[in-house]
């Protein structure tokens, strides 16, 4: 009966806002969560992950930093039913794209990028494109839910969604690969059977197999994110990471890891709001220190 009325509940807010523009729920979505997020209990991790990456921000500077990943968390939820309506390839698209050369020079790739402002328009751009792309995915607890989100990401074009933290779904990436087909993993998530590297100097528990299949396929290992204006989006393909291979594949996997943490945390340095804060990125100690 939980799983049903959270369904029904779904249902009648993605609904609504299937009513409207998407510049409109964009807006609204950002308007609802600034002033319902900060009474939830997602508040002292967003605040301790924010005070723990930038420790030397003042507290004025911290409260504008949750306030507007407050906004971003709005308008990307809100903006979820609406993905279907994204062309990011139309002339008129409100997504732009930087450094595409990237993807379509380096065919097939393992792609890697994290929670950036709307990750979904990302996936927008791969599925879209003309390179097939298999695209993983962590299911949601309500089974009712999950097939309705599948449902939408299918409709914007997704069609290739694989299991994570699954051998199968490994194996298929890996078949993908060998077929000529690219793969993406979002790549900065806790993953508690991964490997412990710092991430803004603390430790954190971090996935590793985009890095095993890039050093195992030979395939390239292409850094992607996207940032927001309001409801405007930049996606941009970075140039591959150059792995090491110094015949130690332990080493070389964990300098890899490394590397793609670096990448994350330099994108959001440069966009601070626009990560999901609310995620319990480092070790559950942490927070309990912080509160």
């Amino acid at each position: 009966m939980k799983e049903r009325l959270e369904a029904l509940a779904y249902d009648l807010v993605t609904g609504l806002m299937r009513c409207l523009p998407f510049a409109a729920v964009s807006a609204i979505g950002a308007f609802v969560v600034r002033l319902i997020g900060p009474l939830t209990s997602k508040k002292n991790i967003a605040e301790t992950g924010l005070r723990t990456a930038f420790p030397n921000k003042s507290d004025a500077e911290i409260l504008d930093l949750m306030r507007a990943q407050w906004d971003n968390i709005g308008r990307t939820f809100a903006e979820f039913p609406l993905t279907h309506r994204l062309k990011p390839f139309d002339g008129d698209s409100p997504i732009s794209l930087e450094g595409l050369e990237h993807f379509t020079g380096n065919q097939p790739a393992i792609i890697v990028t994290g929670h950036f402002a709307n990750w979904e328009v990302m996936a927008t751009v791969l599925t879209q494109s003309d390179h097939p792309v298999h695209i993983t995915y962590r299911k949601i607890n309500n089974p009712l839910i999950d097939a309705r989100v599948r449902k939408q990401r299918e409709a914007y074009g997704t069609k290739f969604l694989v299991k994570k933290s699954t051998h199968a779904g490994g194996r298929e990436l890996f078949e993908a690969l060998k077929s000529g087909e690219s793969v993406a993993l979002l790549n900065d998530q806790k993953f508690n059977t991964g490997l412990d590297v710092p991430f803004f100097g603390e430790p954190a528990m971090t996935a590793q197999g985009a890095v095993r299949l890039a050093l195992k396929t030979g395939r390239p290992l292409l850094p992607m994110a996207v940032t927001r204006n309001k409801s405007r989006f930049t996606v941009t393909f970075y140039p591959p990471i150059k792995l090491a291979k110094s015949g130690d594949r332990d080493s070389d996997v964990l300098a890899g890891v490394t590397q793609v943490t670096q990448f994350i945390e330099d994108r959001i340095r440069e966009n601070p709001a626009q990560w999901f804060w609310v995620h319990r990125r480092w070790p559950k100690a942490l927070y309990r220190r912080a509160s």
